[in-house]
């Protein structure tokens, strides 16, 4: 069985309509933008160490977990990975250098 990242965001957006007494998701998006960013976070830094362990399966464990958050917050903000898709295909044009030198700088 295929599992896409379509399939995670389909199930995000469901759950997300959930009961919050049925639904991690949903739990996580009462708690508000900041929270689920928050977890976002600890998730993109748990995944950094696993990368460094050189355990394979908890690195795949670690990168599952952000992947989830990932798509609450995108979920929250009312982003569609399709438009994260659309980015990227526009970054394609040209390196990674040259996309990376041409953003603004804050």
């Amino acid at each position: 069985m295929t599992f896409t990242l379509h399939d995670l965001e389909a199930r995000v957006h469901e759950r997300a309509a959930a009961s919050p007494e049925t639904s991690y998701t949903r739990k996580l998006i009462d708690k508000g933008v900041t929270h689920c960013a928050k977890k976002l976070g600890e998730e993109a830094v748990e995944t950094a160490l696993a990368a460094v362990t050189e355990d394979r399966e908890h690195l795949i464990a670690e990168a599952a977990d952000l992947l989830y958050h990932l798509l609450v917050v995108l979920e929250v903000r009312g982003v569609k990975l399709a438009d994260v898709e659309a980015a990227l295909a526009a970054r394609t044009n040209q390196s990674g250098l040259e996309e990376k030198a041409a953003r603004k700088r804050v």
